[in-house]
């Protein structure tokens, strides 16, 4: 399917190294900067995966740049996948948009062809988790998303970790950690006096009997 700017179609092995880099440059700015990945991501269960290309490069025959994507993992059984809530849901693990093509309505486009899609399936609401970017926050709220859920994701540096933590090996010492702190809500202002770099990481649902224009 076409617009004015993009052609969104379904992911296609061949678009593999395009996705992986799209991917990685829409999160360079982001609190997902150093969430890297070398492959695309497999899902366990049925999954709703598009690409986006850039309409002007296919008419003058340029080679393909994948400028958008979106991935959401389909439920067959409530709960399999997303919180354990009424209905379907479908978990949007991935959604990015090239640096060079944002703000241009472009991952609108996309999460309103994925919806749809996904409504076909029988799924009535959408899942998505994302960190404490505000630009980020402000679009999934734009597009009718509601928060329900929050937790902190923790990075601990030499000096945190070896406060922290100890090993039961010899020698052994974690260097950089990565973890997560959803046990009391009430000592998340603790927790992110107390480490450099903690992020909420939200939970947002979208209700598919709702417009996400």
């Amino acid at each position: 399917m076409t617009s004015g700017k993009y052609s969104i179609r379904p992911y296609a092995p061949a678009d593999e190294v395009g996705w992986v880099r799209c991917r990685v440059l829409s999160f360079l700015d982001s609190a997902y900067f150093d969430d890297v990945a070398q492959e695309k991501t497999r899902y366990d269960n049925p999954a709703i995966e598009l690409v986006a290309e850039s309409a002007e490069a296919i008419a003058e025959s340029i080679a393909p740049m994948i400028t958008g994507f979106i991935d959401i993992e389909c439920e067959e059984t409530p709960g399999a996948v997303c919180s354990a809530r009424p209905g379907l849901a479908g978990m949007i693990w991935n959604l990015g948009v090239h640096p060079d093509h944002q703000r241009r309505g472009l991952a609108s486009e996309l999460l309103e062809r994925a919806a749809g899609l996904a409504r076909e399936r029988g799924i009535t609401r959408l899942e998505a988790w994302t960190r404490d970017d505000p630009r980020e926050l402000a679009w999934y709220e734009a597009k009718g998303f509601k928060l329900i859920d929050k937790y902190l994701h923790v990075y601990l540096d030499y000096d945190e970790a070896g406060r922290v933590l100890k090993s039961d090996l010899p020698g052994l010492r974690p260097v950089k950690v990565f973890s997560h702190f959803s046990t009391n809500p009430a000592r998340f202002a603790e927790i992110r006096q107390r480490f450099k770099r903690v992020h909420d990481c939200n939970l947002f649902e979208l209700n598919l009997g709702a417009s996400v224009d």
